[in-house]
């Protein structure tokens, strides 16, 4: 049960991040509403919100998910693979020091934390562009302190893990065919070739937040018995983000 979740408004300069989706120029001030809706799915999911102001010296910043792993037993710091995104994790740190024990990601290790796919107790931990075997094999190490299983996964193409595969709960994924060998065939959903960007998804609590616009993905959610809440995504996926991108749970 989710009951904090931290936040970072987009900037003025969102559209100067990275991004290889070649889906058109992100405009800031939808990506802010966008992120208002996405502000107010969560308070209804029953969690306290801390809000962060944007940073202008970071205009990827809104995607706090990457600056660190965070459950009850332990909170770490990331190290991220991107070089233009290290330090977004500092101000992450400084909030995160109120609530528990907290370990960190050291060089030469990276992690973002878009490669990490928990369930349950097990953690799936990517090994991409952005977080290489040395970073991953720091936060098994870390995860194992605390009661954790953990398990790597190579990600050969796409941003991020969790860009291609979400745990709904209750034993069920969501994924493209990549990683769907993840969880047992019969408990996850393979969204059609079109509707790939909705798997990823974010449960929290007794709901389900998913993008809008993906009809059949959003009925073979529905036929699970998930309560849903569809968010429009547009001007962050044109920034290769997502719904799991957008908070840090805990």
């Amino acid at each position: 049960m989710y009951t904090r979740a931290i936040v970072r408004r987009p900037g003025r300069n969102f559209a100067s991040g990275i991004t290889t989706s070649n889906l058109g120029r992100a405009d800031s001030g939808k990506a802010l509403e966008q992120h208002g809706a996405y502000c107010e799915a969560l308070i209804k999911c029953g969690v306290a919100l801390t809000v962060l102001d944007a940073d202008e010296r970071y205009p990827d910043g809104c995607f706090v998910e990457d600056t660190a792993v965070v459950n009850s037993r332990v909170k770490v710091i990331s190290r991220p693979g991107a070089t233009t995104r290290r330090g977004e994790e500092e101000a992450i740190a400084q909030v995160l020091a109120g609530y528990g024990p907290a370990e960190a990601i050291t060089a030469p290790g990276t992690l973002e934390g878009g490669d990490i796919l928990r369930a349950e107790n097990h953690y799936f931990i990517g090994i991409s562009e952005r977080t290489n075997a040395e970073g991953a094999s720091q936060l098994a190490a870390i995860l194992s302190r605390y009661g954790f299983t953990t398990s790597f996964i190579s990600v050969e193409a796409g941003l991020h893990l969790k860009s291609d595969i979400a745990y709904l709960g209750d034993g069920s994924f969501i994924s493209t065919p990549v990683f769907s060998q993840v969880a047992q065939p019969a408990n996850t959903i393979i969204p059609e070739p079109e509707e790939y960007y909705s798997a990823n998804c974010l449960r929290v609590n007794d709901f389900l937040l998913v993008a809008k616009g993906f009809p059949k993905s959003r009925k073979k959610i529905l036929e699970l018995g998930y309560n849903i809440i569809e968010l429009d995504m547009s001007e962050f996926r044109k920034m290769d983000g997502g719904l799991t991108c957008l908070s840090l749970l805990f």
